[in-house]
């Protein structure tokens, strides 16, 4: 298993993502961003994937803002995309809990998500890639608890991570372009 972890501060750490991410990626790949806008510490993933939509990111993109894929609906959803998107990859996106002194680090990993995870849930395993940022401590005994998480920070992990995504498929372009 294979994995990288960053502080979203860091100003390269969305080069140092998309080159983790770039063997990863091709055109048989999708993006599946879990999470829900009704909660300030879950709304990382829709934030990423409405940022790759509103970028016009080539390849296809689930679970945005507008149209969220979380714990109510991600049976249901990948069902349908797996249906309709047969052979394809697909590189999951989620918010995560963590130690205290990990907020802010982004970490990208060659195994699935596991939504749900940090608040008790059994829910599906998402991905043979994924990505998640941590954006609270496991520590407070009120998991997700909006009154720690900043917005600021969230939308600040989901712009380097979205940025780190799309630099990943600039990336495997150029490549396959000089094979």
């Amino acid at each position: 298993m294979n994995k990288i972890k960053c502080h979203y501060s860091d100003p390269l750490s969305y080069y140092k993502i998309a080159y983790f991410l770039k063997d990863y990626i091709d055109n048989n790949t999708l993006i599946m961003c879990i999470g829900t806008d009704r909660c300030i510490g879950d709304c990382l993933g829709p934030l990423v994937g409405t940022f790759l939509k509103e970028n016009s990111f080539p390849l296809p993109v689930f679970g945005t803002v507008n149209n969220p894929i979380h714990a109510l609906n991600i049976s249901e959803n990948v069902k349908k995309i797996r249906t309709k998107y047969t052979d394809y990859k697909i590189i999951g996106i989620d918010a995560c809990l963590g130690d205290a002194d990990s907020i802010g680090e982004i970490q990208v990993r060659d195994f699935p998500i596991h939504p749900g995870k940090g608040v008790g849930k059994s829910l599906p395993h998402i991905g043979e890639v994924s990505i998640i940022g941590i954006i609270d401590s496991s520590e407070n005994n009120e998991l997700f608890s909006n009154r720690n998480i900043r917005l600021n920070l969230v939308m600040n992990i989901s712009k380097v991570i979205t940025h780190a995504i799309i630099h990943s498929y600039y990336l495997y372009s150029l490549n396959k372009e000089t094979s």
